[in-house]
């Protein structure tokens, strides 16, 4: 036999291409022990200033925590260099389990819903009684969004030195919405209480005195405060994302939004919007399958028990409006 060596089956193992060094995955993941809480109190480009302990802390996401959103309101535990000093960042590594979320989407056709803020228990929709002028519509989709999220509803009615509130509450009255009426330059006593103990939303479209009243509420604020176009009746906008502040005295926080020309409602179900109703909802147990309690529906529960007298008529009529509201026109409200 000649001095070449012949190849043997096994050979093409010396011939394979270097297999890559890989440091084995584990299922282990960092405890955080020595995490701590944090509240997001807001949110820009993906930096988020957070409450750690009475000092205003920045911090970045943990790449582990992948796409899911971090939003205003947010109980957050945190980890890194929580001083707060000039130039330091720490990460957030885990968000707890919200207890409310305010959604909406862009438009009635949108699939995405948007979390505007987290853990809020009352949503105060802020509306001036003229200049601008009252748009009920988008009145009636805030409080849409407000009972689907499972929040008091709260309306807050400013410049009644302009005119009487009355017209627009009577619109209100049936579904027993709180409310508070306000003036330019007027004793705010009323709205404090109504926001103690509470974090509370405030929405509203730009030019209704919102970012003014969050100054009045919260002195050193410094919320910019814009001025409504004589042409169009509608205001700038001023506030550019939403901001969670602290009450004087420890009375409870508010989270001042911004302003809004459309409040899309393409995650709400009608039976979200029925259970908000308890009166309502027990009245439409014998409803055909699929009934979406809205006029016109066949053997509604609803028309019955208005026909017996089980059901105030007007409070029915005034649910119907809500219900109505979820269908499109979220960009132009009345």
């Amino acid at each position: 036999m000649s001095g070449r060596q012949r190849y043997t089956e096994h050979d093409h193992e010396h011939y394979e291409r270097p297999r890559r060094r890989t440091k084995p995955r584990t299922k282990d993941r960092p405890t955080y022990d020595d995490a701590v809480d944090g509240l997001v109190v807001t949110v820009d480009r993906g930096r988020f200033t957070l409450l750690v302990d009475g000092r205003l802390v920045y911090a970045m996401k943990a790449r582990p925590l992948g796409r899911k959103g971090v939003v205003v309101g947010d109980r957050v535990r945190v980890v890194g260099d929580v001083s707060g000093d000039d130039g330091t960042m720490s990460r957030i590594v885990e968000v707890r389990k919200r207890v409310t979320t305010l959604r909406r989407t862009a438009d009635d056709d949108d699939p995405v819903e948007r979390i505007i803020v987290a853990n809020a228990d009352q949503l105060v929709v802020v509306t001036a009684l003229a200049d601008p002028e009252p748009r009920p519509r988008l009145i009636d989709r805030a409080l849409v969004a407000a009972y689907a999220s499972g929040m008091k509803p709260v309306l807050c009615l400013t410049k009644a030195d302009l005119r009487d509130p009355e017209t627009l509450l009577s619109t209100y009255r049936s579904l027993g919405v709180p409310y508070v009426v306000t003036q330019r330059g007027g004793d705010l006593a009323e709205v404090r209480e109504v926001l103690e103990g509470h974090t509370s939303v405030l929405v509203g479209h730009s030019g209704v005195g919102k970012s003014t009243l969050v100054n009045a509420l919260v002195p050193d604020a410094g919320r910019e405060v814009g001025h409504v176009n004589a042409v169009t009746g509608r205001g700038r906008h001023t506030s550019t994302s939403a901001y969670l502040l602290e009450l004087p005295d420890e009375a409870g926080w508010i989270i001042d939004t911004p302003g809004i020309r459309s409040f899309g409602l393409a995650h709400v179900e009608p039976s979200m919007l029925i259970e908000a109703f308890p009166d309502l909802d027990e009245m439409t147990e014998d409803c055909p399958r699929g009934c979406t309690h809205g006029a016109g529906e066949p053997e509604c529960g609803l028309d019955d028990a208005v026909a017996s007298g089980q059901a105030d008529a007007e409070r029915v009529e005034s649910f119907r409006r809500l219900l109505a509201s979820r269908e499109g026109g979220a960009d132009h409200p009345g």
